[in-house]
């Protein structure tokens, strides 16, 4: 019998034994490699598993941010038309234009102000475009916030609405 060093062994990469044939000693010594199908099949589960879970979750999480700042430009306009309004006594011309230029529509929002009689009063409207078509959202003079568009879910509701439920 042939003493080999452990070192030879590693370098050639044949374990020595019984089990072994001689083809399973050739394949390994020359360093097969590879995946099998159940190893690939597990992966693609466990991703699969993880993508249904992480992709609802940021789907709803880019829609509360783009929710968030059609709320931020809402509240700014009204305090702008309360200052308006603490100059002049009105919030705008009758017939005519608000007190103050509603907000930049944005990409998921358009909005619209809507005076009262006298410009005593007045109704900022957002409306959902694009990704964020039929969520709808009110402001008044009085600071009453209403949603009035929101996808599966009843409404008016009288609060802004960023998830089902929760005012």
């Amino acid at each position: 019998m042939v003493r080999v060093s452990f070192a030879e062994r590693l370098r050639a990469r044949i374990v020595p034994g019984p089990t072994r044939t001689p083809a399973a000693r050739r394949e390994y010594a020359r360093g097969a490699c590879g995946f099998t199908l159940v190893e690939v099949v597990t992966t693609v589960a466990i991703v699969a598993i993880l993508a249904g879970i992480a992709l609802p979750s940021y789907v709803d999480y880019v829609r509360r941010s783009r929710l968030s700042d059609a709320f931020t430009a809402m509240a700014q306009f009204r305090t702008r038309m309360e200052q308006v309004f603490q100059d002049t006594g009105a919030y705008g011309t009758d017939g005519g234009p608000c007190g103050v230029t509603t907000p930049a529509a944005s990409p998921y929002f358009g909005f619209a102000c809507t005076l009262g009689a006298n410009g005593g009063s007045f109704v900022l409207t957002a409306s959902g475009t694009g990704s964020m078509e039929g969520y709808a959202y009110t402001v008044d003079d009085s600071g009453n916030q209403r949603t009035t568009g929101y996808p599966n879910v009843k409404v008016p509701v009288a609060c802004w609405l960023s998830r089902p439920g929760d005012c």
